[in-house]
C-alpha cells in the first residue's frame, strides 16, 4: 500500500506541474493515474479543478463530489463546488457549498470560502454581508489582494 500512495503522489506531483505549465491534458491523464494507482480527496480535486480552468464545469463538480465520499473533511472541494457555480451565476446553489467548506476540518484556506461567499453576497446586492465575508478572507490571510480590492469596491458601492 505505501509504494501505491508514493506512486500515486508521484503521478500527483506530475500533474500538479503539467496544470501550473498549461498543459492541461497531460494534467488529466496523470491526475486520473494518481487516482487510479490510490485514490485520494486532493487528486479528485485537483482534477476537478482542471476541468473548472477548461470551463468543463458538471466534470469539476462530479470529481469533486468523489473527493467528498473520499474524504468528508476536506474543504477544498466544497469551495471549489461553490466557485463554479458561482462562475455559472447559481448563486444560490453555491450558498451551502461554500458554508460547508467552512465548517470543514481539514483545510488550510478558509480564506478563500469566505472571499467566495462575498462574491455572492455582492452579486445579490447585499454589500454588508459581502463586506462582512471578504473581511473575514482578509483575516484568514491578511495579504489576500482579492479580498482587499472587494472591500474595495463595496467601500465605494456604499458611499
Amino acid at each position: 500500500m505505501e509504494d501505491a500512495q508514493e506512486l500515486a503522489m508521484e503521478y500527483f506531483n506530475q500533474a500538479y506541474a503539467h496544470q501550473r505549465q498549461g498543459r492541461l491534458d497531460e494534467a488529466i491523464a496523470l491526475y486520473k493515474q494518481s487516482i487510479e494507482t490510490y485514490p485520494t480527496a486532493e487528486a479528485f480535486t485537483f482534477l476537478g479543478w482542471v476541468y473548472g480552468m477548461m470551463k468543463r464545469y458538471e466534470d469539476a463538480i462530479a470529481e469533486c463530489r468523489k473527493a467528498i465520499e473520499v474524504d468528508p473533511e476536506f474543504g477544498n472541494p466544497y469551495n471549489d463546488i461553490g466557485a463554479y457555480l458561482i462562475d455559472q451565476e447559481k448563486f444560490d446553489e453555491a450558498l451551502p457549498w461554500l458554508e460547508k467548506a467552512i465548517q470543514a476540518q481539514r483545510y488550510e484556506s478558509y480564506c478563500y470560502p469566505h472571499y467566495n461567499l462575498g462574491r455572492v453576497w455582492q452579486q445579490k446586492g447585499e454589500w454588508i454581508k459581502a463586506r462582512q465575508e471578504y473581511e473575514k478572507a482578509l483575516e484568514e490571510s491578511p495579504n489576500y489582494t482579492l479580498a482587499k480590492r472587494a472591500i474595495a469596491k463595496i467601500q465605494a458601492m456604499m458611499n
